[in-house]
């Protein structure tokens, strides 16, 4: 099971770089930021949650791409709120928001202040 899901993912992965490499060279360097940012920022997660993201980002520029569509446009004038905006909607980026959820509450109890709950932590 685990070598045939290996396998799967990496031929994914495959296609998802020949898919690429087909874009226009503007609208592949836009998705090369986008990578770079995800693999630095840690928006990967786990293999098929990485995998959809960037088969739906190579989608959305392959669209874009089609229909002329500007890149600033597509990503707005801020890249990095697209990316962390468009993360939020895979597993991956759902468990970046949990992980920063566990991080303030933490940093909450270790200074003695109110958790979530609104019960004092001890300090």
């Amino acid at each position: 099971m685990f070598i045939s899901k290996l396998i799967g993912e990496k031929k994914r992965w495959r296609q998802y770089k020949a898919r690429k490499a087909q874009l226009p060279p503007n609208y592949r360097a836009a998705i090369d930021g986008i990578e770079r940012y995800l693999m630095y920022a840690g928006g990967g997660g786990d293999g098929s949650g990485w995998a959809t993201m960037l088969e739906d980002l190579v989608d959305l520029f392959e669209q874009s791409a089609a229909d002329g569509t500007p890149i600033r446009a597509i990503v707005g004038d801020d890249p990095v709120e697209f990316v962390e905006e468009f993360v939020q909607n895979y597993p991956a980026g759902q468990w970046r928001v949990r992980e920063q959820n566990r991080l303030n509450d933490a940093i909450r109890r270790a200074a003695g202040e109110q958790d979530a709950g609104g019960a004092e932590t001890a300090r």
